[in-house]
């Protein structure tokens, strides 16, 4: 093998050591990413919960037996 042979496998090796070092990275980020969007999914999840409860609270409080309605406004 010549040297100019070596030299460029070296710097293919070099170019694809750089690669995987910029993929390790962005999967590190997403990792990342994803962890926080798992947080604020939870969160939410909670959030809509609570407030399904206070809706069906709220539903429950607001019916009056049927003798206590008033009579619907067109009469």
């Amino acid at each position: 093998m010549s040297s100019t042979d070596s030299d460029k496998v070296e710097l293919h090796i070099i170019e694809l050591e750089s690669k995987i070092a910029f993929q390790d990275d962005a999967m590190q980020h997403l990792s990342q990413e994803l962890l926080e969007h798992q947080k604020q999914i939870k969160l939410l999840q909670q959030q809509v919960q609570l407030l399904a409860k206070q809706l069906q609270r709220q539903d429950q409080d607001d019916i009056m037996p049927q003798e206590q309605e008033p009579p619907p406004p067109h009469y």
